[in-house]
């Protein structure tokens, strides 16, 4: 069984930046694919950006050039680097973890919990 927990949610003014980071507990992060998703109020939930075992990066568009996904596998944690954050980019923001030959639209192994990140004009 894996945990994962998240932190460094907050209020920040519209770009500004924030660190999100997810911290695992019980098995290695190094054998997942790590991801960030975001919940908006009234929206559905949304990959934001994703991370291979091998260290490959996929982005969503309304995040590129923004925002960066990182690992320290010797850390066991993966962290979401947000720069010139928009009112647009409130939402509760979720570490996910999957397995290498799955899919985020088939099976995610483990959620955290979510940590807010609200962003004002």
């Amino acid at each position: 069984q894996v945990q994962l927990v998240e932190s460094g949610g907050g209020l920040v003014q519209a770009g500004g930046s924030l660190r999100l980071s997810c911290a695992a507990s019980g098995r290695t992060l190094s054998d997942y694919v790590m991801g960030w998703f975001r919940q908006a109020p009234g929206k559905q939930r949304e990959l934001v950006a994703h991370i291979t075992t091998g260290g490959n990066r996929y982005y969503a568009d309304f995040v590129k050039g923004r925002f960066t996904i990182f690992r320290d596998n010797a850390k066991n944690s993966v962290y979401l680097q947000m720069n010139s954050l928009e009112v647009e980019d409130t939402a509760i923001y979720y570490c996910a973890a999957r397995r290498p030959d799955g899919s985020w639209a088939g099976r995610v192994d483990y959620w955290g919990q979510g940590t807010q990140v609200t962003v004002s004009s």
